[in-house]
């Protein structure tokens, strides 16, 4: 079937889905609850320094400024630190959520991909890691892999914290954003492969998450559909092809990968949704139980907000719906879901 016809058809499988299932939103807009929350706690991932010390005259710092609907939309750069900042639900249900913002591996934005989504998410009853990671092309030892390495420790951390986070280790998500969506797909398909050396205990642990959600992924390095900057500060110019398929979510899926929510919009000009075609065809091909949900609008980078009137505005809901039927999130009745 051409990819043009697919994605009509996507779009109108998703809008026959959306007014089918009587969703509890009145109007669609951004999503945005709790603006002035912060996460209640933050934890260093490696202890002590990452793997391979960190390169000299790096120095991490923010950059702040306001978006459209006057929310800030902070960025970080230069990451020094990776860590998780938690949100932690009032009623938690004992899923938790690896959520993994974008930023083309230049930066990592905070807010927009980040903790507007963690609160969302949040009342849901999900505990809720945003990762800030090491971007590939700083000079760090693991190089391309430095930001997997942050994300196969994170997965980890979480499981090593289960207990006193009163978290299920058998329910964690990954979930992210365009270039973090290529994090979060790299954890899927790669998640068994050493990238660091075992530090401790927690490095016993599994790093293979329950289940992921890639949200406008960049899935591959290779040309038409790629994504610029991201290709750029993984492999850099003059990267060979089999430089860029190692690094393609696409290439070689694993038959034990878990099972993967796909969500893009057909007018996104920054990642093709070629991109999300691609992977659903490879994970569908490795035997994974793989989800492909298209909007026609959208654009890209909207996480939880600029998507006034929108039919792409119900995706959490979605994903919530698509999490139950996973046993990643507790089973409840339509409607309950809270705004």
């Amino acid at each position: 079937m051409p990819a043009s016809v697919l994605i009509r058809f996507l779009s109108l499988i998703g809008l026959i889905w959306l007014f089918a299932s009587g969703s509890s939103h009145a109007q669609y807009g951004p999503l945005i609850v709790d603006p002035d929350r912060g996460p209640d706690e933050v934890i260093d991932l490696w202890p002590g320094v990452p793997p391979g010390g960190i390169p000299q005259d790096l120095s991490e710092h923010f950059v702040e400024r306001d978006n459209a609907y006057g929310l800030p939309d902070r960025a970080i750069w230069d990451i020094t630190r990776p860590r998780l900042s938690v949100f932690k639900p009032e009623e938690p249900d004992g899923s938790a959520i690896l959520l993994i913002p974008g930023g083309g591996y230049r930066y990592v934005v905070v807010e927009k991909e980040g903790y507007e989504g963690a609160r969302w998410f949040n009342r849901q009853g999900a505990t809720v890691y945003v990762l800030f990671y090491r971007l590939p092309h700083q000079g760090w030892a693991g190089g391309p892999d430095a930001p997997l390495q942050d994300a196969q420790r994170a997965i980890r951390v979480i499981r090593a914290q289960a207990d006193e986070n009163g978290i299920d280790p058998n329910r964690v998500m990954v979930m992210g954003f365009s270039a973090g969506g290529h994090l979060a797909g790299s954890l899927l398909t790669r998640f068994d492969k050493t990238t660091y050396a075992p530090s401790d205990a927690v490095d016993q642990l599994s790093a293979r998450p329950d289940a992921g959600v890639l949200v406008y992924p960049v899935i591959t390095l290779t040309d038409p559909y790629t994504h610029g900057s991201t290709r750029q500060n993984m492999v850099g110019d003059g990267a060979s092809l089999a430089e860029e398929l190692a690094f393609s979510v696409e290439h070689e899926p694993p038959s034990d990968m878990p099972p993967v929510f796909l969500l893009h919009t057909s007018d996104d000009a920054a990642v093709p949704v070629e991109n999300s075609l691609m992977a659903y065809s490879a994970f569908k091909r490795a035997g994974t139980a793989v989800s492909l949900h298209v909007f026609n609008e959208g654009e890209h980078g909207f996480g939880m907000r600029g998507i006034d009137d929108a039919p792409v505005g119900v995706w959490p809901e979605i994903v919530m719906a698509w999490g139950r039927d996973h046993k990643i999130f507790t089973p409840n009745v339509p409607g309950d879901i809270e705004e």
